[in-house]
C-alpha cells in the first residue's frame, strides 16, 4: 500500500503542495522567463495563467490541480507542462491578444458561440463546422488569424468562469456538412485540428466532455487522421469524448443539456426571440412508439394559455392537432388546430395559444405513423 495512504495524507494535496513548492523556487529564481544574474533576485517573478496567478488563493490551487488531474498527479512531468505552457503564452502574445481586434467577429461569430448551460451548471460552447468557408484558410495568414482568434475566444470564456465553483465547459463539435469532407482543401482541416491541438495541450481540463454531433459515416477515421491519432492514446481524453450520428444527435444532448437550454436547431427548444417561453420554463418530454397516438393533456381554467410542442425529426408520417375540451357534458369540443401532418421542412417549434372562457383541458394529440419511436418535448404556460 501506498505510504501516503497509510499516514492519511490526502495524495491530491500532497501532489497539489509539492508542485507549488517547485513552483514557489521556480518563481524566486526567474525560471519562467530566464535566469536571473543576481543569485538572489530582490522580487519574484509573478505568471498569470487565465488572468489568475500560479501561486495564490484557493483558485490559483484549482488551476495547479488542473495540470495535476491532466498528468495523472506526477508533479514533475505536470510542472514541465507548466512551464511549456507558460513558454507558449509568450510566444503566441496571448495576454496581449485578449484586447486586439481580429477583424474576425463578423465572420466567425457563428462559427463558435456560447449558449446556455448543461445540467452541472457549466456553460455549453458550440463550435459549428458547417459555418466554416474553406477559402479563408487556405494562406498561412488566414491560418494564424483563425488561432489567434480560436485562442482570443477560449481566454475571454475562460475568464467568466468561477473558479472557486465551476471551472469547465461542455464542448459541442457539429460536424454537419464538415467542409473538409471532399478533400479539396485540406488547409480548413488543418487549421481546426492545429487549434483542437493547442486547447488540449496548453488547457488542460477546462473541457468536461467533447460532444461530437451530426458525425458521418467517415467522419471518426478523418479526425483521427489528422488530429485526433496523437490524443487518442490519453486515457483521459477518451473519457471525454462522445460521438452521435445525425440520427442519436438530439437526444446524446439531452443527456447533457435540458431541452429547455438547446437551440432548436440542435432539435431543442431555445431560439432568440422567444416571448412566450424561457429557459426557466421546463418542458416535458414522451416518447410515442411507432403506429401509436400520444394524447397530452393541458388542465386549464379562465385563462389564456400558450404551449410550445416539438417533434424531435420530424421525418417520416407524423401528425398533430389540438382541441379543447370542456368539463361539462354539455359542452362542446372546439378545434384550435385541425389534424395535420408535419415534414421537416415545416416550423420546427409549434406555438399556438388560445383563450379559455370555462374550465376545462387542452388536448394535443401527436401520432406517429412513422416505423421509428419519436421523441416529443412540450410545455405550457397561463398567461
Amino acid at each position: 500500500m501506498d505510504q501516503t495512504v497509510k499516514s492519511g495524507i490526502d495524495p491530491e494535496k500532497k501532489a497539489l503542495h509539492e508542485l507549488k513548492q517547485l513552483i514557489k523556487t521556480a518563481l524566486i529564481n526567474h525560471e519562467f522567463t530566464s535566469p536571473s544574474p543576481d543569485p538572489k533576485p530582490i522580487k519574484e517573478e509573478e505568471v498569470f495563467i487565465w488572468g489568475i496567478p500560479l501561486i495564490g488563493d484557493e483558485k490559483s490551487d484549482a488551476i495547479l490541480l488542473k495540470f495535476l488531474r491532466t498528468r495523472d498527479f506526477k508533479v514533475e512531468e505536470a510542472f514541465t507542462m507548466i512551464k511549456n505552457t507558460v513558454k507558449w503564452r509568450k510566444e503566441f502574445g496571448v495576454d496581449t491578444l485578449i484586447d486586439e481586434d481580429l477583424g474576425l467577429s463578423n465572420d466567425l461569430e457563428k462559427v463558435v458561440f456560447m449558449n446556455g448551460f448543461d445540467k452541472e451548471g457549466r456553460p455549453v460552447c458550440y463550435h459549428v463546422c458547417d459555418e466554416f468557408e474553406s477559402n479563408k484558410f487556405s494562406s498561412e495568414e488566414n491560418t494564424q488569424k483563425f488561432l489567434e482568434w480560436g485562442i482570443q475566444f477560449a481566454e475571454k470564456s475562460i475568464r467568466k468562469l468561477d473558479f472557486g465553483g465551476v471551472s469547465t465547459f461542455l464542448q459541442i463539435h457539429d460536424l454537419k456538412n464538415f467542409p473538409g469532407a471532399d478533400k479539396s482543401d485540406d488547409s480548413l482541416v488543418a487549421a481546426i485540428c492545429q487549434l483542437f491541438v493547442l486547447l488540449h495541450v496548453n488547457y488542460p481540463e477546462i473541457v468536461a466532455k467533447h460532444v461530437f454531433i451530426n458525425v458521418p459515416w467517415w467522419g471518426l477515421a478523418l479526425w483521427r487522421m489528422f488530429c485526433l491519432r496523437t490524443l487518442f492514446h490519453s486515457q483521459g481524453f477518451k473519457s471525454k469524448l462522445v460521438l452521435a450520428g445525425p440520427s442519436k444527435s438530439p437526444e446524446t444532448l439531452f443527456k447533457y443539456i435540458s431541452p429547455e437550454q438547446v437551440p432548436v436547431q440542435y432539435g431543442g427548444l431555445y431560439r432568440e426571440g422567444n416571448d412566450e417561453f424561457s429557459c426557466a420554463d421546463l418542458a416535458e418530454k414522451i416518447l410515442v412508439k411507432p403506429g401509436t397516438k400520444k394524447p397530452i393533456e393541458i388542465p386549464i381554467s379562465k385563462c389564456v394559455v400558450v404551449w410550445e410542442v416539438r417533434v424531435v425529426g420530424w421525418e417520416g408520417a407524423v401528425s398533430y392537432c389540438a382541441e379543447f375540451v370542456p368539463n361539462n357534458e354539455p359542452g362542446y369540443t372546439v378545434r384550435i388546430k385541425k389534424k395535420r401532418f408535419i415534414c421537416s421542412s415545416d416550423e420546427q417549434v409549434i406555438c399556438h395559444k388560445f383563450k379559455v372562457g370555462k374550465p376545462g383541458k387542452i388536448v394535443l394529440t401527436i401520432e406517429n405513423c412513422s416505423y421509428k419511436n419519436k421523441m416529443v418535448l412540450y410545455r405550457s404556460k397561463v398567461n
